[in-house]
């Protein structure tokens, strides 16, 4: 570090012209970034779900993977005149439309689904030609050609049209996701400036921390969309690179340019200082980024899409945090000297604020009743975590998709007039041995029998098959109807080819949930249905099911993401014990460390069920209610962010008990002098990252909030109840324990 920090300095107008470079590409490039990334996610392998989603594409004809659900509330009954020909011309329009295979309406098909109780709201399904990613590309075109048609009436305003359905979904959450980004800097930039004016009561301190942050997420976000070219990179990466950029970019520089004045104040000229700031600092800086690294490699476990991007996303901005941190900052350090102070009347008025009485105090009545911090601190967090045990994990009941967008608006109306499980439909595949055709007498009985079983659960409000194309028809009159395949699709249309495969040896059965059945429910809904087709079906023997559809694939990514969750744990406790453990030459305080870190993250879960899953003040972050389950990807992501961030806080602690002790050989004093000098950096930058963090809870996408939330609870119980309660009276308590093998403690002086 010492000929790195000489390197640094004596090459620092090289550094801060090559970081300018960077920079300005990085802006030009990061701009790109948001449409290179990807909307659907999942497993990267093919699940069972996907290939029955593949197979319904590959081997039916007229198949309704894709659609767009379009929502018409008219200001009277459609089978009005006036409302009666807009509809009529809505579905013309979507007919014509290249990228649209079939249109149903309630004009074409008259089936009660399609239109709400007071018959002033409709339904129209159209099914697309593309499948996947590319169908959000034709959302846009969908939403113009409709209001272009709309537009032709006179009394357009009286009607409101919303598109939704998956692809719009996912297509309205990206531009959601991309506008609270914005925002949320927007909000947090100038609290974050202020704290920093507070901790350095100089004004050009404060703004340095803040130019690392906003470069770091430039120029991470220019590298990721790079990335994106070539491995799928999930849209959640947009809030999560703002949020760890400014965190650890802010974190970081905190620790630097604190240490740095520190040294000028004991009369080092500048480029002394920036050279013993980097060697010292810096070193904590980098032992820091590697801890929170490993978190972020860990999310590389699961093949799922969400958890990988987020590990990826994460391991390139804080290698770029601690990049500008250890090269950028020392360099104009070296530059500014005590001109870092400037101006220097505003440090004589905030003195008060970093003053490091209050801390001294603290410090020695902490040391004087160890035994009390530690159990009063334990409580504390025994309590917050008591809740854990009652977590459901799932998809949520309620706010999944946002309803500030026309999307969710849409999905909205869908739910009011009965029809919500119509855009998730699960979807059953059912494949017959070779050489055999589902239109026999026996397998068409078979597919009755398995459709009856289904609407037979209070959770399924429609079941729809081949054997549901006529209400009320028998058995012989589906075997008669189906003997003359050419003759039932020119009387089923389009229907036959949408639940018949075109080699006649797979038929596809749609499960539509009941209105009343939550995401969450539909998950159990999903299992129940793997274990009914798993049991012997009569008039379906040898067949063999598949389930598909948006929450079966959920259902099953779920399962596939818990299974390797336990892994993901041993390895990020593992190799950050080691880490910890080659650092501080100590066997205790990497073990001490990741039981407080374990600690900090299952007190964080257990308010997240409290305050998500069973509402508990949700109204304070836009909820009108409970979500009744915890996202799956929530407590994974939340566990390798938190914990590498937690290590932040304690390697600064560490870091300086440990020089202090190298120095005197004195436990308990250096554990004070650590303490009081870093407790005014940590309350800082833990508000800061509560601040950027905590915007983010205020976010109009439930998963942004979960994360949010959970990322700036823990930080506020790791800079507080662990950090300055908990870490502290353990150190005092273990004595020289803490140092062992490395370290002996030297005899106190009487």
């Amino acid at each position: 570090m010492r000929l790195f920090a000489r390197a640094v300095v004596k090459y620092r107008w090289a550094v801060i012209g090559l970081w300018v470079i960077i920079g300005t590409l990085a802006v030009i490039q990061a701009r790109h970034t948001p449409e290179r990334l990807d909307l659907r996610g999942g497993s990267t392998r093919e699940s069972e779900a996907v290939l029955a989603d593949r197979l319904l594409q590959s081997r039916f004809s007229r198949s309704i993977g894709e659609f767009f659900a379009i929502t018409v509330e008219a200001p009277s009954p459609i089978d009005r005149p006036g409302p009666s020909a807009v509809l009529d011309s809505l579905t013309a329009v979507l007919e014509r439309e290249p990228y649209v295979r079939s249109v149903l309406a309630f004009n074409t098909v008259r089936d009660s689904i399609f239109l709400s109780a007071d018959g002033r709201t409709t339904l129209i399904l159209a099914a697309l030609t593309v499948q996947g990613k590319e169908a959000g590309n034709y959302v846009v075109p969908a939403r113009r050609a409709i209001h272009r048609v709309l537009n032709t009436f006179p009394d357009a305003g009286d009607y409101r049209v919303l598109v939704t359905g998956r692809a719009a979904l996912e297509l309205d959450i990206r531009a959601i996701s991309g506008e609270d980004s914005r925002r949320s800097e927007v909000r947090t930039l100038p609290l974050t400036l202020i704290v920093l004016v507070l901790a350095f009561g100089a004004l050009v301190a404060a703004l340095l921390p803040v130019a690392v942050g906003i470069l770091a997420i430039f120029v991470a976000l220019a590298i990721i969309g790079i990335i994106a070219l070539y491995t799928p990179m999930s849209v959640f990466v947009l809030n999560l690179t703002t949020m760890i950029g400014l965190g650890v970019g802010i974190d970081y520089s905190l620790l630097i340019v604190t240490r740095f004045r520190e040294e000028l104040k004991r009369g080092l000229r500048r480029h002394e200082a920036a050279r013993r700031t980097l060697a010292t600092a810096g070193s904590a800086v980098i032992t820091s980024g590697l801890t929170v690294l490993v978190g972020f490699a860990a999310l590389l476990i699961p093949p799922m899409v969400e958890t990988r991007s987020i590990g990826i996303s994460g391991l390139v901005v804080v290698a770029v945090a601690v990049l500008l941190s250890t090269t950028l900052l020392p360099a104009l350090l070296a530059m500014l000297g005590r001109g870092i102070d400037t101006p220097r009347w505003l440090a004589r008025r905030l003195a008060w604020y970093h003053a490091p009485t209050i801390w001294e105090r603290w410090a020695r009545s902490l040391g004087r009743h160890p035994y009390r911090a530690l159990t009063l601190g334990g409580l504390g967090i025994a309590l917050l975590t008591a809740p854990v045990f009652l977590m459901k994990i799932g998809l949520p009941s309620r706010h999944w998709w946002p309803t500030a967008t026309e999307a969710g608006q849409g999905a909205e109306a869908l739910s009011r007039m009965g029809a919500s499980g119509v855009m998730l439909p699960i979807r059953v595949l059912v494949e017959l041995p070779e050489g055999e055709t589902a239109v026999t007498a026996t397998r068409l009985r078979g597919l009755r029998n398995l459709g009856d079983s289904l609407a037979a659960d209070p959770r399924v409000g429609r079941v729809t098959s081949l054997m549901t194309a006529r209400a009320g028809a028998s058995l012989l009159e589906y075997s008669v109807l189906y003997s003359d395949l050419p003759a039932a699709r020119a009387d089923l249309g389009g229907f036959l080819d949408a639940y018949l495969s075109s080699d006649q040896r797979m038929a596809l059965v749609d499960v539509f949930p009941a209105d009343t059945t939550s995401l969450t429910t539909s998950m159990d809904l999903v299992r129940d249905i793997h274990a009914m087709v798993d049991a012997p079906i009569r008039g379906l023997k040898g067949a063999t099911f598949l389930v598909g559809g948006y929450t079966a694939a959920a259902t099953q990514f779920q399962d596939d993401l818990l299974a390797v969750f336990p892994l993901l744990i041993l390895v990020v406790l593992g190799v950050t014990a080691i880490m910890l453990a080659i650092a501080f030459r100590s066997v205790l305080v990497p073990l001490k460390a990741i039981v407080m870190n374990s600690l900090s993250v299952s007190a964080t879960f257990g308010l997240s069920v409290l305050v998500f899953q069973y509402g508990w003040g949700a109204g304070l972050f836009g909820l009108d209610g409970p979500t009744s389950a915890i996202y799956v990807v929530v407590p994974v992501m939340v566990f390798a962010i938190v914990f590498g961030l937690s290590m932040d806080y304690e390697v600064f602690l560490l870091s300086r008990i440990k020089e202090a002790y190298d120095r005197t050989g004195k436990n308990d004093e250096a554990t004070m002098e650590g303490l009081s000098a870093t407790a005014s950096v940590i309350t800082s930058a833990a508000l800061i990252m509560i601040f950027v963090f905590g915007a983010f809870a205020f976010a109009r996408v439930l998963m942004v909030q979960f994360l949010g939330f959970g990322l700036a609870v823990a930080v506020l119980l790791d800079a507080t109840v662990i950090r300055m309660v908990l870490v502290p009276a353990f150190m005092h308590i273990a004595g020289r324990w803490n140092w062992w093998p490395g370290v002996r403690e030297k005899k106190e002086v009487a």
